[in-house]
């Protein structure tokens, strides 16, 4: 048996319709739903780091604060020492110029038993002569 007389029997009958067209397939969408994924992922670990980031932060504000604060306090105490040392130096100023008055000075030097010159008088060391009218010390 051959399988000719069953090929030539398929192609050879005629239908009594004419077989529907079909219609052309609708192109493939470029985009496509997607399930999520079997496993979400945890927050945790970013949770953590912004915590630890908050926290750093937090950190650093307090340090930086009380360092100023510490620089302030210091800062004070050296505008109070350089006040005392202003008025200390005016003191020995005003000291200093008492001290160097005519008057003080004569007081002084008769304390430390010193006599008033009679008269001045200048070597000329060029020429070896004496200028002036020197006199003798009376004491």
């Amino acid at each position: 048996m051959s399988a000719l007389p069953l090929a030539a029997a398929r192609t050879g009958s005629a239908r009594a319709y004419p077989q529907p067209a079909r219609p052309a397939p609708a192109p493939r969408p470029r985009l496509r739903v997607v399930r999520a994924p079997a496993q979400s992922r945890s927050r945790v670990p970013f949770v953590l780091a912004c915590m630890a980031v908050l926290g750093g932060a937090l950190l650093a504000a307090l340090l930086l604060n009380t360092q100023v604060a510490s620089l302030a306090f210091e800062r004070y105490e050296l505008s109070n020492e350089l006040g005392r040392l202003r008025q200390d130096r005016m003191d020995l100023v005003a000291q200093l110029d008492a001290k160097s008055s005519p008057t003080q000075l004569a007081e002084a030097a008769r304390a430390l038993g010193m006599v008033e010159a009679n008269g001045t008088g200048w070597l000329r060391l060029a020429d070896g002569s004496v200028q002036g009218a020197p006199a003798p010390a009376a004491g």
